[in-house]
């Protein structure tokens, strides 16, 4: 039997998937590192005779703002206006619901306030404000 020779005319790879992927990757990790920059920087106050809440209420909204008065829910950084938005559509669809304000020790009274004043105006009266009972050393 004669012995054929393998020709390598035509054989090519197709590098449309790899390019794909490496495109995918570098806009996962552009999403990524813009997530962990919007991460709110909290501070908390010392509050030595306040209560320790130990059961926390599942259905807590914990709401955080920064020395800059930004509103984060959810470390995703959220104007006064999307804040009442999403405060408004989650009394409809759930009732009642106890909020938490972690605010750092330096904002602006002004700032906590406005959180309040769309949480009442909603009709939410469970607020509560975060601070630390000791340090940790």
């Amino acid at each position: 039997m004669p012995h054929k020779k393998r020709s390598n005319e035509g054989c090519e790879i197709d590098m449309t998937p790899m390019i794909d992927v490496v495109f995918q990757l570098i806009i996962f990790f552009i999403v990524t590192i813009k997530m962990e920059e919007q991460k709110a920087d909290i501070e908390l106050e010392m509050a030595k005779h306040g209560p320790i809440i130990k059961d926390e209420d599942p259905r807590t909204m914990v709401i955080e703002v920064d020395k800059r008065g930004w509103i984060y829910m959810h470390g995703t950084p959220v104007n006064l206006r999307q804040f009442q938005a999403i405060m408004k559509n989650r009394y409809k669809r759930h009732g009642q619901f106890p909020v938490l304000i972690r605010g750092d020790k330096a904002t602006q009274h002004k700032d906590i306030r406005s959180i309040m004043d769309v949480c009442t105006g909603i009709g939410i009266w469970r607020i509560n404000f975060a601070a630390i009972k000791e340090k940790k050393t």
